[in-house]
C-alpha cells in the first residue's frame, strides 16, 4: 500500500469478537492464559503445530467476552485483520471490509505520512513477525524433546448435549520431569520452560469455559 494510491483509504475497526478458536503468539500466552485454555494443533494444510486460544467449542461460540472490553485480551492477529506483510512493504485486502473511503480512521494523514490508525498496524505486523519466530522455535523444542502430547476433551453439558473435541495437544509436564539437565537449563535460559507452565495453568480453564456455555445456554 502507499499513499498515492490509498491516500483516502479509512479503517474501520476489527472485529470485536474473535471465532472460537484462534492463533496465538509466545509473547501473547500470558495474557491468554489469563481467561482462556491456551493448546497446540495441527494446520490443515501442512500439518504443522500452532498454538492457539480457546473462546468457545464449536464455530459460532465465544464464552469470553469481546475483545473491545476494558481489560480484555485482544490477539495480535485480530487486529491486523486486511493487512499482510510482502517482504517489506505492507500488502492489504483491499475487499475486506475494514476498508471504506467514507468511515473509518484514515490512514494517511494530509501530508501523506502514516496517520495513528496505520502506525499502530506497522507495530501489530512488526509484532507478529517478531512472535512468530519465538513461536516457531518455542514449538520446535517441544518437538525435539518430545513434550507434546495430545489431550482429549470430553464434555457432558445440563442440556444432554455431549461434546468430544479432538485434534488439541498440550504440554507433558510428566515428560519435562525426564529431560536431562542441559535440556532443563536450555528451556529456562530460553524462556520456553516459563512458556511450558502458562500453557498447562492454562488447562484450568476447560471446565470454566463448559460452566459458562452451560450458564449461557
Amino acid at each position: 500500500m502507499n499513499s498515492r494510491e490509498h491516500a483516502t483509504l479509512k479503517l474501520r475497526a476489527a472485529p470485536a469478537q474473535p471465532p472460537h478458536f484462534l492463533q496465538v503468539l509466545a509473547p501473547e500466552f500470558a495474557a491468554a492464559a489469563l481467561c482462556c485454555p491456551v493448546l497446540f494443533t495441527k494446520d490443515t494444510n501442512d500439518g504443522r503445530f500452532f498454538a492457539g486460544a480457546m473462546f468457545g467449542f464449536k464455530p459460532g461460540e465465544n464464552f469470553i467476552g469481546a475483545t473491545d472490553q476494558p481489560g480484555a485480551f485482544d490477539p495480535l492477529v485480530m487486529r491486523r485483520e486486511g493487512f499482510f506483510l510482502s517482504g517489506q512493504q505492507i500488502a492489504i485486502d483491499r475487499d475486506h471490509a475494514r476498508f471504506s473511503e467514507t468511515d473509518g480512521e484514515p490512514l494517511f494523514d494530509a501530508a501523506g505520512e502514516p496517520a495513528a490508525a496505520l502506525r499502530a498496524i506497522q507495530k501489530t505486523l512488526g509484532d507478529i513477525h517478531g512472535g512468530m519466530e519465538l513461536t516457531r522455535a518455542f514449538i520446535a523444542e517441544m518437538t525435539e524433546l518430545k513434550l507434546i502430547e495430545p489431550i482429549n476433551v470430553s464434555l457432558t453439558f445440563t442440556d444432554g448435549e455431549r461434546l468430544t473435541l479432538e485434534g488439541l495437544y498440550t504440554v507433558s509436564l510428566d515428560r519435562l520431569r525426564d529431560v536431562d539437565d542441559i535440556a532443563a537449563l536450555r528451556l529456562f535460559r530460553s524462556g520456553h520452560l516459563q512458556l511450558v507452565y502458562i500453557m498447562a495453568g492454562s488447562l484450568r480453564h476447560l471446565p470454566r469455559l463448559a460452566r459458562l456455555r452451560d450458564q449461557r445456554e
